[in-house]
């Protein structure tokens, strides 16, 4: 959430109590939260994607390295059972091999070691790209030899490339992209666009390690079962990356001997285990950051659309392409203006965020159409000797893709083997992604429709079946069938606020304030009963926190709370009309659009619910920015206590029992063993020191 500019109270806790390094991280997080997409997926994204995709080189780097390139093909025999052949050189490509593992091997440690605070950003970030370019390079130019007729041999129909060939071909092209990325993620952070400095949570740098243990489990389970079963290393590989995946395709790598599938328990569940740590470090890159970063950007468009869509003669303004609303301050109070824009910024998060939702959705789809649709393209001409046609290898992409693994196709040829592996690993990530953004959207769709035609057959509204159908007609064109609750648009702010001071009063938790009532110090009565209001308040916001989705306040409520910072929604000196777009600068307040045809306030206090300084806009949920506030708070209410100036120490709270006294007077309910709290008045000196404007 952004820090609206709050009054002098919030203000002055922000100043005394937050130190140097709380200020400059909330300044960064409301920059980040502005910050254009690219910026974050240069600053965040792309180095989390080389040092994921890193290790992964690496490994196939390691299968490139341990076997020969070429084989002979047997007549009557496939290449898959063909016999090794000695390379042209050998010892020349093996040396040129190692050399680019160990570049490529410095550049993944020097990523580690600069994502872990423990190499500069200067040092390591040449050390990382100059490594993989350079290993890139090396096998660039090994793969090319191999394709020249030196290294073939005739005649060309008997002999053929190995898996380690087809390894190396990959591993060059990741170490190429990969450095391509951080060559990217270099120039944003010298051009000043981030800090030169990698800023990510624990989980987001433990992928690395996670996906250098994966390969690492993946390599030493193939060494192990090769050497027990008999089969070719690298064939080994293939059989523990789809027992791993748990996609289970059989054919002829499967466990024989005994020793093999005693050892296939413990190995099996390993698997899942390392595999199930590196998709939740996924889900913390992508959907936790990601989706973050991409809710922002969604509501900051949406809202800067929505506000130059007003129109002023007709008092209208545009939400979406067939929802069109009044708007206008004309004959509306201060509360009724704000609450009006409250409103419409409560529309825009919900159609931003099912726009966000469905974008997510279409864009993880695709990625997933595209790699099966091209998998199956891959698969049908390395498979040509098994005569695969493309719906056979559509139909073989599909269930592996969904781990169903029936075995009754499966890859044999050399290139077919090392592509599954790589292809199995990126399914990885781009299913996980595409599972989740499936139950924020057609899962929860389904959800929802389950539980509202439970209200219209077996589980009854108690409103009836009209009321029923009625509401789930309204909340379909909202994008909500189905809620947990209503927000009251009847009740009175007013009513409200006293109502919810009122439950505080019948918990008998005020003897401190009852005590400085009754000797006549109603003042000191009204600063303990407002110290208790924001303990309590606190507590309660604390539930909410960690409540999934995030709460959403009902403006009612959030009156409530703005008011116990000392921010009244009635005042109009507090308040700015909305501006259209933000324009950033440290030293100054955003300046206002034209599209409403405001001038520009350069009060820092100002704020309004449209505007980019909007609670309900940033980096925090309601429920995180109203702790952080009321703690400040109540902070410097314990600093003004023990301050040795009066007027500090007698600063009147923004609420107090007086003005409860006046609401319940007015009202037909009262009683309560309180009461005599309220009961209390103010003496004549009370009223000369505090002055009447006080009273």
């Amino acid at each position: 959430m952004n820090d609206p500019g709050l009054h002098e109270p919030a203000q002055e806790a922000a100043e005394h109590v937050e130190d140097d390094n709380n200020e400059q991280q909330a300044e960064e997080e409301e920059e980040d939260y502005l910050d254009p997409s690219r910026y974050w997926f240069a600053s965040t994204a792309s180095p989390l994607i080389a040092g994921t995709f890193g290790p992964v080189a690496n490994a196939f780097s390691v299968c490139a390295l341990v076997e020969k390139w070429r084989v002979f093909i047997p007549t009557g025999a496939d290449e898959g059972h063909a016999q090794k052949l000695e390379d042209p050189k050998s010892h020349r490509l093996i040396a040129i091999n190692s050399i680019s593992l160990i570049f490529a091997l410095t550049s993944n440690l020097a990523l580690l070691l600069n994502m872990g605070r423990r190499l500069s950003f200067a040092v390591g970030q040449p050390i990382t790209i100059v490594g993989w370019y350079l290993a890139s390079f090396l096998l660039i130019g090994l793969v090319s030899a191999a394709s020249t007729s030196t290294f073939q041999s005739e005649p060309h129909a008997q002999h053929a490339l190995t898996q380690a060939y087809y390894y190396a071909i990959m591993a060059a092209a990741l170490y190429f992209i990969i450095a391509s990325l951080m060559v990217f993620t270099v120039y944003g952070a010298y051009k000043g666009h981030y800090p030169k400095e990698f800023r990510l949570t624990s989980s987001q740098r433990t992928l690395m390690l996670q996906t250098i243990g994966f390969m690492m489990y993946i390599l030493l389970g193939a060494l192990v079962f090769s050497k027990i079963e008999g089969w070719p290393f690298l064939d080994g590989v293939y059989w523990a990356d789809f027992t791993c995946l748990t996609v289970g395709i059989g054919g002829e790598f499967v466990p024989k001997t005994h020793t093999g599938r005693s050892l296939l328990f413990p190995y099996a569940i390993g698997g899942i285990v390392m595999v199930g740590l590196v998709i939740g470090s996924v889900r913390s890159l992508v959907l936790e950051r990601g989706k973050a970063k991409m809710s922002a950007r969604f509501m900051e468009t949406k809202r800067e659309k929505v506000l130059s869509s007003l129109d002023t003669k007709q008092r209208t303004i545009k939400i979406g392409l067939f929802e069109k609303i009044g708007f206008s301050e004309k004959d509306l109070s201060e509360s009724q203006r704000r609450e009006q824009e409250f409103r419409v910024m409560r529309r825009i998060q919900e159609i931003s965020e099912r726009n966000r939702r469905y974008t997510a959705l279409a864009i993880s789809s695709t990625a997933a159409l595209l790699l099966w649709f091209l998998g199956a393209v891959v698969f049908m001409h390395s498979e040509k000797p098994q005569g695969w046609s493309y719906f056979v290898s559509l139909y073989f992409a599909y269930t592996s893709l969904l781990t169903v693994g029936y075995g009754d196709y499966y890859v044999i040829s050399n290139s077919g083997k090392p592509f599954f592996v790589f292809w199995s690993l990126l399914a990885v990530p781009t299913l996980t992604i595409l599972i989740s953004n499936m139950g924020d959207t057609v899962i929860k769709g389904f959800k929802d429709a389950t539980i509202w035609i439970g209200s219209l057959t077996v589980l009854p509204d108690e409103n009836g079946l009209a009321a029923t159908l009625k509401t789930g007609l309204k909340r379909w064109k909202r994008g909500e069938l189905y809620e947990k609750g209503e927000e009251d648009t009847h009740g009175s702010s007013e009513k409200a606020h006293f109502d919810r001071l009122g439950k505080h009063i019948k918990e008998g938790e005020l003897e401190q304030a009852e005590e400085a009532g009754e000797h006549g110090d109603y003042l000191q009565r009204d600063i303990h009963f407002y110290h208790f209001i924001l303990a309590k308040e606190i507590r309660n916001l604390i539930d909410d926190v960690d409540v999934s989705p995030p709460k959403q306040y009902t403006y009612q409520e959030w009156t409530f709370f703005l008011r116990l910072i000392g921010q009244d929604e009635r005042d109009s000196a507090l308040h700015r009309k909305p501006e259209v777009e933000h324009k950033r600068s440290k030293h100054s307040s955003p300046a206002l659009g034209v599209a409403d045809g405001g001038e520009a306030d350069n009060n820092e206090s100002t704020w309004s619910w449209l505007g980019i300084r909007s609670p309900l806009m940033g980096t925090q949920t309601e429920a995180q920015w109203l702790v952080s506030r009321l703690t400040a708070t109540l902070e410097l209410e314990m600093k003004r206590m023990s301050s040795h100036n009066a007027a500090e120490r007698n600063h009147p709270p923004p609420i107090s029992l007086r003005d409860l006294k006046k609401h319940r007077s007015k009202s037909s309910g009262s009683g309560s063993d309180s009461e005599k709290i309220l009961s209390k008045d103010l003496s004549a000196a009370e009223v000369r020191r505090r002055g009447p404007n006080n009273v």
